[in-house]
């Protein structure tokens, strides 16, 4: 997968993350039985009790993740002009004095609208990276790099295209005015061989701070420790040892396992980093008694040794060759693990030697990204088909219950607990729009959105866990959010850490910021974040 190509058929992603294991008591393979009970994130007991929450909803209306607001800016497509150059637009309607204000530094998120090019009628809406880099460099929309010719205030940006066989391509994006600054809007076009193919109005989101927030509040952090290979995703800690998986960034940055003894919390220590050649895109991570289970690219499911935690031992390969497994999750005795287009369960009574015993898949070609799984359900993230559950009580006879869908999904990642009785996913989507939707799985057969929480809306989710009546999230540029979810119809923001600054170095891609996320008891959070690494905060 290419990290930088905003691809929904293959959205980057980490492991479904929430409570590690404690080491066990001796050098067996077989866990010890103090470490193996429910986890707290399950919800175990019933997170509302003491809580305002009675059970009590009014069922919501899904409706997909954008709502047509009209357009985004007051500039125009010059009807006939296939040229995607400045007189492609038409700025009459703009306040180009504002414009003044508008730094156009540092990193953006556009949210562009598309118009129908006959009849101006809305057709979709996407997400599109638009970056300064700090060393007053090219400026990039998504991988183009763009010239900038300036009239006034105004800045045209463009990128210019010339094939073999003579074919041509023109992209460009003119500002028109800036309402809020650093903020801006304006227009994009899209031409090839000198036809006008798009047209679009656009605003911008600059990726500072939320407004009026500080870096944070509610949480404090404790250290920092840098990930030298690859593009760091995600981490699992156990033994006072956390492990951290990187997939490749590019070519010449392959990714691998990265371990840290965290005994001093204040002061983690790097002790061994694996890369195996040919197989380095690691993109999710879990363990099971002495089992460390990385989920690899091209080998399916990588287990890994973990009696002496510093030093983790490459064991086997499962299944073994040509499978793409993307995300881990263990809950007992079985690992499931997302298989190319299914869900591979394995018996791993003995946790090093992993047993395949089925597969549940969903008509093709949908793609599995994400699962979480209590007792004998299955909750899978199954992208653009939405949100399965899954009966596992009998492996080798795997039965849907029920499907949650909505319009332009990508569901991503979940985590289900009990509240007041009934049994709740928290679900996050990823992508542009995308958000947490919070739903009532009691009858998997008739799922009800009861709640949804959402902050910048091009900005999306990525990895979450429930702990009792909290809810972790790794959400991207917007950093670690803490929600009170004791009302699950009504999750509260009650703290954050913003890990995401303009300055960090490699900034850049649309997946960028927190991404990987435990809270294994220890009175500490772990994350990851793609460029600072690895981060322990924790709450008062």
């Amino acid at each position: 997968m290419n990290w930088i190509h905003l691809s929904r058929a293959m959205l980057l992603a980490c492991s479904l993350t929430f409570l590690g294991c404690p080491p066990p008591s001796g050098p067996t393979d077989a866990p010890d039985a103090s470490t193996s009970g429910p986890d707290a994130s399950t919800g175990e007991p019933d997170a509302s009790t003491g809580f305002e929450w009675d059970g009590g909803y009014v069922p919501l209306e899904e409706t997909g993740n954008w709502s047509d607001t009209g357009r985004l800016s007051p500039c125009t497509i010059v009807p006939g002009d296939n040229t995607c150059d400045l007189s492609t637009f038409n700025l009459s309607a703009c306040n180009t004095d504002s414009l003044a204000d508008a730094s156009l530094t540092g990193q953006y998120l556009l949210t562009a609208r598309e118009e129908d090019l006959t009849s101006g009628a809305y057709r979709s809406t996407t997400v599109m990276q638009f970056n300064f880099p700090s060393d007053g460099g090219t400026p990039r929309l998504g991988s183009l790099l763009m010239t900038e010719t300036r009239e006034g205030n105004v800045r045209l940006y463009t990128n210019h295209a010339s094939f073999a066989d003579g074919g041509t391509r023109r992209s460009a994006l003119i500002t028109c005015e800036s309402p809020q600054a650093p903020n801006f809007t304006g227009c994009y076009a899209f031409c090839r061989n000198g036809q006008l193919l798009a047209a679009e109005t656009v605003k911008s989101d600059r990726l500072l701070w939320r407004d009026g927030e500080a870096e944070s509040s509610g949480l404090g952090l404790v250290s920092e420790s840098r990930v030298d290979i690859g593009y760091p995703v995600d981490v699992y800690v156990t033994k006072d040892h956390a492990y951290v998986v990187s997939v490749n960034q590019g070519s010449a940055k392959p990714g691998g396992l990265t371990v840290f003894d965290v005994s001093n919390k204040a002061a983690p220590v790097k002790v061994k980093t694996i890369q195996l050649t040919g197989d380095a895109y690691w993109n999710g991570v879990w363990a099971r008694g002495n089992a460390l289970y990385v989920a690899s690219s091209t080998k399916g499911v990588n287990v890994f040794d973990i009696s002496n935690p510093a030093d983790p031992l490459f064991v086997r390969s499962v299944p073994g060759s040509n499978l793409y497994t993307h995300t881990v999750f263990v809950e007992g005795n079985r690992l499931y693990a997302t298989a190319n287009g299914s869900i591979a369960l394995f018996d791993i009574t003995t946790p090093l030697a992993p047993v395949e015993l089925n597969r549940y898949a969903a008509p093709p070609p949908y793609y599995p990204h994400d699962v979480f799984a209590v007792g004998d359900r299955l909750y899978v993230n199954y992208a653009e088909q939405g949100y399965d559950i899954v009966d596992v009580s009998n492996p080798n006879e795997l039965r849907t219950l029920g499907n949650f869908s909505y319009p332009g999904q990508y569901s991503h990642h979940n985590a289900v607990g009990t509240f007041a009785g009934r049994t709740i996913a928290f679900m996050g989507g990823e992508g542009p729009g995308e958000h947490l939707r919070v739903l009532d799985i009691t009858d998997p057969a008739h799922i009800v959105k009861i709640g949804s929480f959402q902050l910048r809306a091009p900005i999306s989710i990525h990895n979450m866990l429930l702990v009792g009546r909290k809810l972790y999230v790794a959400w991207y540029q917007e950093g670690v959010r803490v929600l009170d979810v004791s009302n699950p119809t009504r999750p509260t923001q009650v703290a954050h850490y913003n890990t995401f600054r303009e300055s960090d170095p490699g900034r850049g891609n649309y997946y960028d910021g927190a991404i990987g996320i435990r809270v294994p008891g220890d009175g500490y959070i772990y994350v990851v974040d793609t460029s600072r690494g690895l981060m322990l905060l924790r709450e008062p």
